[in-house]
């Protein structure tokens, strides 16, 4: 089917449905999914609009922890589909819950005096553990308030699952590098030693997402060399060698925030998912100039079509709707609502 055609039978839909229907668009996606979303956002804009949505049915066009946290926050009378639902994260399936547990062990848990923060990059089963330890869950772009929040009890931060954003929140906060340890479920005791764990107010869970481990420092050297002008921006899951020498991070709303604030001539270099850059280079064309620090594709945001949402929105099959247990929910959603009470 022609791709004006699918457009325009998706918009049918849509008018046919109404109100019953929010279709939530993640940044990430293509130009050609996220014209026909309801709202467009980063995972906390998204987590926000599935909990203030009336719809009886919600889309979630991005990856499944987004569909599940959607799930959690919307309550059991709506119902949660993805266009397609092997659109999974990798970095979400780096932290198993088995794992996770078994860490909480190690460092000694509450009795340690740690809380967790689970990055909403994560599965449902690991944030419910989150609710249950009493901690909150967090995106990039509030994680700073949420450790913020940790040590105003007096406590120490257990991060995961992304060791990046975990670091890089850490200096922003002017954290010495010796008071973050790395803990590594790969290793008998995550690896760490007895003095580093005793010194740590952060450990931070070994883990990592692929589209921002393309951003290196040579990278941003040669944009240097060719562009001193150049204003470079990256997301907070790069490396921390690599933010540190680049003039801002943040999170996705952050960088568009960031490149829409930048003065008109300006050349704006981004190290973020390429459908994003994108959007951004078009939008702005001929104001100012934003290029890629690098092509990078999340595989699994690009599963999601204009095919794939036209064809859930015609049949509506079970296997794209997304449920979670609802023991889970519950403890998951304790950790979600703290976050977003810490977010107003």
């Amino acid at each position: 089917m022609a791709a004006d055609i699918v457009g325009e039978r998706i918009e049918q839909l849509r008018r046919r449905y109404g109100a019953g229907l929010m279709i939530l668009g993640h940044f990430y996606q293509r130009d050609s999914v996220i014209k026909h979303a309801d709202r467009v956002g980063d995972s906390l804009e998204l987590a926000r609009a599935a909990a203030d949505s009336s719809a009886l049915r919600i889309v979630l066009c991005g990856v499944r922890f987004m569909a599940e946290s959607a799930c959690i926050l919307a309550g059991p009378e709506r119902s949660v589909y993805m266009p397609d639902a092997g659109a999974g994260c990798p970095m979400a399936a780096m932290a198993d819950p088995d794992q996770v547990e078994r860490a909480w062990r190690d460092l000694g848990g509450d009795a340690a005096g740690f809380l967790p923060v689970v990055y909403v990059n994560s599965s449902a089963a690991v944030k419910a553990l989150c609710g249950r330890w009493g901690g909150s869950t967090c995106t990039s772009s509030n994680a700073r308030r949420v450790f913020e929040w940790v040590f105003s009890q007096g406590r120490r931060v257990f991060f995961l699952p992304d060791e990046h954003l975990g670091i890089n929140t850490a200096e922003d906060m002017g954290l010495r590098r010796s008071e973050t340890a790395v803990y590594d479920p790969r290793r008998e005791g995550g690896g760490l030693a007895r003095a580093d764990l005793d010194r740590a107010r952060v450990v931070v869970w070994k883990g990592f997402c692929v589209v921002h481990m393309a951003f290196t420092a040579d990278l941003v050297m040669a944009v240097r060399r060719a562009h001193p002008e150049a204003k470079i921006i990256v997301h907070p899951e790069t490396p921390s060698d690599v933010v540190r020498l680049c003039d801002a991070h943040g999170s996705t709303s952050q960088i568009v925030r960031y490149v829409e604030e930048a003065p008109d001539g300006s050349l704006i270099v981004v190290g973020t998912e390429q459908h994003l850059v994108e959007r951004l280079a078009e939008k702005w064309r001929g104001r100012k100039t934003v290029k890629a620090l690098a092509g990078s594709v999340c595989a699994n945001m690009a599963r999601t079509t204009p095919e794939a949402l036209l064809a859930l929105l015609e049949r509506w099959p079970e296997s794209l709707r997304v449920t979670v247990d609802p023991g889970a929910a519950a403890d998951a959603r304790l950790a979600l609502n703290r976050m977003l009470a810490l977010a107003k």
